[in-house]
């Protein structure tokens, strides 16, 4: 009898999530899925690019998070872009509804991934860049980039 087949570490990232905001904390939450939901991930059928979550009544849930329909699905199918609610203790929900609280944060989706045979959801706590931040993040980024070719050319 064959063991567990290995599945992928991650399923899904961000990628303009620190472009746009400067994240300060991370924190790791899992997520209520339906079982058309979780086969859909198995097919790579997620999209993070504009998730976010927000806290409301005490519980947390991921919005705008984009879950494809199941290929082999029947009626009773998912709809793609519905609230997740994501499973955190009291204590977290508390303080990341302090946190949030502040002006210009907000709780950002970065990265899906399997855990244990179950998918979580990697939040990061963001304050927004202006237009300059994100111009300054982009010539450094730059720099770095040429400081890296210039030691690799002196290394050959």
């Amino acid at each position: 009898m064959a063991g567990k087949s290995h599945q992928p570490a991650a399923i899904a990232t961000n990628p303009t999530a620190r472009h746009h905001f400067t994240i300060l904390d991370t924190i790791e939450a899992g997520i209520r899925l339906t079982g058309t939901e979780v086969k859909s991930i198995r097919e790579n059928g997620v999209s993070l690019r504009d998730a976010f979550a927000r806290i409301d009544k005490g519980r947390a849930t991921l919005h705008q998070c984009d879950i494809a329909p199941y290929s082999a699905g029947n009626i009773h199918n998912h709809a793609p872009r519905r609230e997740r609610q994501l499973l955190l203790h009291k204590r977290e929900i508390a303080k990341l509804f302090q946190e949030t609280q502040i002006k210009g944060r907000t709780l950002v989706a970065l990265e899906m991934y399997w855990k244990n045979g179950h998918v979580k959801v990697r939040l990061g706590l963001g304050q927004g860049k202006t237009k300059g931040d994100k111009r300054q993040t982009l010539k450094s980024q730059d720099a770095q980039r040429e400081v890296s070719r210039l030691m690799k050319n002196l290394r050959r």
